[in-house]
């Protein structure tokens, strides 16, 4: 498996995550922020994620985050500010863009934590604005779209309209 990373200078903030194991489409996952996975090491997100990807077919999974900043618990994130860091806007747009270019699918997966954030209104944007179709593998109760980490291997891609309409 060829494992990837882009991770800043000061090792602060982890942009993107890949992992490929064969030639078909990524699975691209947007989540709330990364954890510890890196370039070497995966995390229990990571191995669900590539779960997820090589149960419906595709050849590798793509990882970017509403928040660039590594936390491995979302309270440290809210306590560094929702910290994006200066490039991952950047990188969410270059693997969507990629996603849409390879016929990959585009995952929203950032769960519960990210209510009433604006970052998610940014994504969908991106998203909308490329003319992507936005999938869940699971929506909570009010619309938000879940992470995987505790999802059933039996949860089938549901596409989520307006590129996920359930965020202010």
């Amino acid at each position: 498996m060829k494992k990837t990373a882009v991770v800043s200078e000061c090792g602060t903030y982890r942009y993107r995550l890949g992992r490929r194991w064969d030639d078909g489409p990524a699975m691209l996952f947007v989540m709330l922020n990364p954890s510890t996975a890196d370039a070497e090491q995966d995390d229990p997100t990571i191995r669900k994620c590539i779960g997820f990807a090589t149960r419906k077919g595709f050849g590798a999974v793509e990882v970017v985050n509403l928040f660039g900043y590594r936390a491995t618990n979302p309270a440290d994130l809210k306590a560094a500010g929702y910290d994006s860091g200066p490039e991952n806007q950047r990188a969410i747009t270059d693997a969507v863009r990629e996603s849409i270019d390879e016929g990959g699918a585009i995952v929203l997966a950032w769960g519960a934590n990210a209510r009433g954030l604006a970052a998610p209104v940014v994504v969908q944007g991106i998203v909308r604005g490329m003319g992507a179709k936005a999938h869940a593998l699971r929506l909570l109760d009010d619309g938000t779209p879940a992470h995987p980490l505790m999802l059933p291997y039996s949860c089938e891609l549901v596409e989520v309209a307006g590129a996920g309409a359930m965020v202010e």
